[in-house]
């Protein structure tokens, strides 16, 4: 493991581009810690590097993924992503508990969380919906990337019509949050299911439109038809 974390680390900073690491920067209120590679790059280094670990067992897996979420760099982050959503279909129930501990102890950003939740837990809870109760708790961290991660995890599967009730459920816990990385995270989830749902979140967003964050609002009416977003920002 050791040496194919220090190759792929060496290769990373071979490829470091100050341009693009100034860019990178730009997007994040907080600090973060980058390389400074493009997206496209990171995803073909990541694939060439899965090729050789892609026979270990998944428990192999897990712990190289986590010495990159320690690192705490985000282009490693998104490679550890990856490679964990790689092997989803191998995914058991008490896995639960390594997924959440990765978004407990190491998401520290909104892009790290959206690349992990997204894909990773989203297909967790679609494949094992129990456990969507412990979602909820997330939802009513402290932690804002905790609580982001209980909304954003429901994307993928809020575009197929899926988990509607828990949805809304998700978004009165988080309905008046201060936070707009929090508020951004459940309008984000709201528009995923408005994608299949759109009458249902709009009475949703009618009926709850006093008191939600105009953040939120507008995120949650993002693809809906002119019309209905007059008649939802209309105060």
């Amino acid at each position: 493991m050791n040496e194919l974390l220090i190759s792929l680390r060496k290769e990373l900073s071979s490829n470091t581009d100050e341009v693009t690491k100034k860019s990178s920067e730009r997007f994040f209120k907080e600090a973060v810690n980058v390389y400074g590679i493009k997206t496209a790059l990171v995803g073909k280094i990541s694939s060439e590097y899965f090729k050789k670990i892609k026979e270990l067992k998944k428990s192999e897996i897990f712990e190289i993924c986590e010495e990159l979420w320690k690192s705490g760099m985000m282009e490693e982050s998104f490679i550890a992503c990856s490679w964990t959503y790689n092997i989803h279909k191998q995914f058991e129930e008490k896995d639960f508990e390594y997924l959440e501990r990765i978004v407990k102890t190491y998401v520290s950003n909104w892009a790290s969380c959206d690349t992990f939740c997204n894909h990773t837990v989203g297909s967790f809870i679609e494949m094992y919906p129990t456990y969507i109760e412990k979602l909820k708790d997330w939802s009513k961290s402290s932690n804002r990337w905790v609580k982001r991660a209980s909304a954003v995890s429901f994307i993928i599967p809020a575009r197929h019509g899926k988990f509607l009730k828990d949805i809304f459920e998700i978004a009165d816990i988080m309905l008046l949050d201060k936070d707009d990385m929090v508020q951004k995270g459940y309008g984000w989830m709201l528009k995923a299911a408005s994608q299949a749902h759109e009458a249902q979140v709009f009475d949703y967003v009618m009926d709850h439109k006093v008191v939600m964050p105009r953040t939120s609002l507008r995120y949650a009416i993002e693809k809906m038809p002119k019309e209905l977003k007059i008649k939802a920002m209309k105060k």
